[in-house]
């Protein structure tokens, strides 16, 4: 059986240069499922990215998924794409498996940790305070070279690192510490600033952008206080859901998410193209 990929509608092109198609996925010419393939906002149209992949019921553990997967590979290859990406559910294993049995590789996860309705207490001795803005620039500008050599280290060009980056803080906080529903905390522990805290409220729910200790005193729980502080400041706004994203190879930080009791919920994943 041939297993083939049929467009279902013109190449589209978006104002922010992004292309995009629609394609049934096709076994001798009938329909099994479809797949929808974009190029990336964030990295440019050389960044494939597998927007859905869906293999109808009656047809699934044949296959059917993986050449759709592999043909979708040879699209962006064509379109001139030398990365293609696909976030996957954490509850999709059968996706999952399929995505590093074709040699995609995990970039990051997303986790997310149901709150309760009263307030987590610190260890004795620390307390969060507002980040001031005499610290404000020294703590963007370390950020943003931190964050941007995350990307790099799991496989995006330099250039493209540092211009997400850029966009990522100008986009989040465009205000500064002044920024609407952003909140930048220090946590002290005896009167010592150990690490810095960066979290935003959406509308029901509180996202951890960053979390650091400093590195002359990790390995003394401070970490962990800096996520109790964290839920703290999310149950006292009222939210009932912190959402974090944790790359992948972090071990420190993804066994402490894990013991303070976040799931995952989403998983990026990408492969360079040959």
């Amino acid at each position: 059986m041939t297993t083939t990929l049929r467009p279902t509608e013109p190449l589209q092109r978006a104002a922010d240069g992004t292309r995009s198609r629609r394609y049934q996925v096709c076994v001798n010419s009938r329909p099994v499922g479809e797949i929808h393939l974009g190029t990336s906002p964030v990295f440019g149209d050389t960044v494939a990215q597998i927007l859905d992949l869906r293999i109808e019921e009656p047809d699934r553990r044949r296959g059917r998924g993986t050449v759709a997967a592999l043909a979708a590979e040879e699209v962006a290859r064509g379109w001139g794409c030398k990365r293609i990406e696909a976030t996957v559910p954490a509850e999709a294993e059968a996706a999952l498996r399929l995505a590093a049995a074709l040699g995609y590789v995990q970039r990051n996860r997303a986790m997310d940790k149901r709150l309760g309705t009263t307030a987590p207490e610190l260890p004795e001795g620390s307390r969060g305070r507002p980040l001031t803005e005499t610290e404000y620039g020294p703590w963007l500008e370390r950020g943003m070279e931190d964050y941007a050599q995350s990307w790099i280290d799991r496989g995006v060009p330099a250039d493209e690192a540092r211009v997400k980056s850029e966009r990522d803080y100008a986009r989040l906080l465009p205000q500064g510490p002044g920024t609407p529903g952003v909140l930048l905390s220090v946590l002290e522990h005896e009167d010592t600033r150990v690490g810095t805290l960066w979290m935003a409220f959406e509308e029901e729910r509180t996202y951890v952008y960053n979390v650091e200790a400093d590195a002359r005193f990790r390995g003394r729980g401070h970490g962990r206080s800096l996520m109790l502080l964290a839920e703290a400041q999310a149950v006292s706004a009222g939210k009932r859901v912190l959402g974090l994203n944790v790359f992948a190879g972090n071990t420190p930080a993804e066994r402490l998410y894990e013991s303070l009791g976040y799931v995952p919920v989403r998983y990026a994943m990408y492969k360079n193209l040959l």
